[in-house]
């Protein structure tokens, strides 16, 4: 198999026409159906033979060997595939970390932010339990933080929250603990991109949002579970390296790529995918239906809407996270 087949995996289109190029047991497959939520067994796939011939692959479909040029970057990622006539353009994000989601601000974030601190949530009936965040890095060293929206890597392109910091309510941390416990011996420790989210940055986030964009947002109207502290956005890191593990979409993605049964992807980064959701629905998270890294715990509808900014939280002092 060529030295190119890892870069040909991806979601190209042409047009309203979408195909997949996956890997399964280190073959590649053409997925015809551009519905990505459609098990392997209900699509058609046809098999590619990765094999070089001149600055062509030759893609084996029925009796026909059809030629496949690329386009291809610097850095060998693959931009588009050209099969006979027709040239499908990738639509996802390939490998550069870079490329999430982004809007443009309806406002600037620091006139949105003055807005939201100025304003409560909702008011919610019933009762709820006492909210007893616990700080995640204080559980174990092995627990390591990438807070993408204490940084200007996210959505919106500049820093959101004040400090780098993560929260779950005891019960949600203390499972979290648990799995981090299901992985480590595996050789994986947890990396914790988000956790408890104070309701003024929910506001932030739906006013900075387009309207064609609200999908991806929590409306502040009802609040989200991360405001409840029972959410946390995180996946595997190699404890060897330090380095996170390929997924087969990026955090924050919002490409079919992050549908948490997304059949692409390579055999590995799937496998990678479902270690993860496995290890957390054990201990009482369910995985978020457009998003694998997202995980919602079980408890979290009895605890209300929180607004408590990170450096308001009291905590004891707590070991040094390491970032990525």
């Amino acid at each position: 198999m060529s030295t190119d087949w890892k870069h040909l995996v991806g979601i190209y289109a042409h047009g309203k026409e979408t195909v997949i190029i996956r890997e399964r047991d280190r073959g590649l497959f053409w997925r015809a159906s551009a519905n990505p939520k459609l098990p392997a067994a209900q699509v058609s796939e046809a098999t590619i033979t990765a094999e070089p011939l001149g600055s062509f692959l030759l893609m084996r479909s029925g009796l026909n060997d059809i030629p496949i040029s690329l386009d291809k970057e610097s850095n060998k990622s693959v931009t588009a595939v050209t099969v006979g006539s027709t040239t499908f353009i990738r639509s996802d994000a390939g490998s550069d970390a870079g490329h999430f989601y982004h809007v443009t601000p309806a406002q600037p974030v620091s006139d949105l932010r003055e807005k939201a601190l100025k304003l409560s949530p909702p008011r919610e009936p019933g009762s709820f339990r006492k909210p007893d965040l616990i700080e995640l890095a204080t559980l174990d060293p092995l627990i390591h933080l990438d807070i993408r929206y204490a940084s200007a890597r996210n959505f919106l392109s500049t820093p959101v929250y004040t400090e780098a910091r993560a929260f779950l309510q005891r019960p949600a941390a203390e499972a979290l603990l648990r799995v981090l416990h299901k992985v480590q011996p595996l050789g994986y420790g947890l990396l914790i991109h988000d956790a408890y989210r104070p309701w003024y940055v929910t506001k932030i986030f739906w006013d900075a949002t387009p309207p064609e964009g609200k999908i991806f947002v929590a409306d502040p109207q009802k609040g989200s579970k991360h405001n409840r502290g029972c959410a946390v956005d995180l996946t595997l890191y190699d404890l060897a390296t330090g380095h996170a593990i390929e997924m087969p979409g990026l955090y924050d993605e919002m490409s079919p790529r992050s549908f948490p049964n997304f059949p692409g992807g390579t055999s590995l980064q799937r496998w990678h995918r479902d270690l993860l959701r496995r290890a957390m629905e054990s201990e009482g998270f369910t995985v978020n239906e457009d998003e694998w890294w997202h995980f919602d715990y079980k408890d979290w509808k009895q605890y209300g809407v929180l607004n408590v900014p990170f450096e308001k939280i009291a905590v004891s002092q707590q070991p040094t996270a390491v970032g990525h």
